[in-house]
C-alpha cells in the first residue's frame, strides 16, 4: 500500500513541478544559487547544499510559491491553489465530480517564449538530461510542452 501511496504523491506533484523547476533555473541565473553552494559526499555518490545556501534557496522557492494567480474568480497564491486541486482531485476520485481540470490556472511564465531555448530543450538527449539531474519523465514533459506551444 506504501508504494501505491507514493505513487498516487508522484503523480499529485507533476502537474506543478512547473514551479520547482523554474525557481531552480531561475536562482541560478540570479545568483541566489551557485555551484560553490554545493559539496560532493563521497560516501553516498551525492551533491549536498552548504546549509546557509539551502536557506537562501527556500526563501526563494518560498517566494515562487505565493505570487497572485486568478482561479475561479479568486486571486490565490499558488500553494492554496495546490490546495484546491487536490481537493478537487478528492471528489473526483470518490465520485463527488464528473470533472477534473488540472489546466487551471495556467502559469504566467515570463522570459521562457526563448525560441533558442526551447531548441535547446528539444535537442537534449536523456544522457545529457540524466547528467543535469533530471529524470526521464520530465524530459519527457517538458519536450511534450515545448512542441505543444512552438510558435508559427
Amino acid at each position: 500500500m506504501l508504494t501505491s501511496n507514493c505513487s498516487f504523491l508522484g503523480d499529485l506533484q507533476e502537474p506543478f513541478r512547473w514551479i520547482a523547476d523554474v525557481t531552480v533555473m531561475e536562482a541560478f541565473e540570479s545568483g541566489v544559487l551557485d555551484f560553490p553552494d554545493f559539496y560532493f559526499t563521497g560516501d553516498n555518490y551525492r551533491y549536498r547544499f552548504e546549509p546557509e545556501a539551502k536557506q537562501r534557496f527556500l526563501g526563494f522557492l518560498r517566494e515562487r510559491f505565493n505570487p497572485a494567480v486568478g482561479y475561479k474568480g479568486r486571486t490565490l497564491k499558488w500553494d492554496t491553489v495546490i490546495e484546491q486541486k487536490t481537493v478537487e482531485l478528492g471528489r473526483y476520485l470518490v465520485d463527488r465530480t464528473g470533472r477534473l481540470d488540472f489546466l487551471e490556472p495556467s502559469p504566467k511564465l515570463t522570459g521562457m517564449n526563448d525560441r533558442a531555448f526551447r531548441g535547446r530543450i528539444l535537442s537534449l538527449s536523456q544522457y545529457k538530461a540524466r547528467k543535469l539531474g533530471s529524470a526521464r519523465s520530465t524530459l519527457c514533459h517538458l519536450k511534450r510542452n515545448v512542441r505543444a506551444h512552438i510558435p508559427s
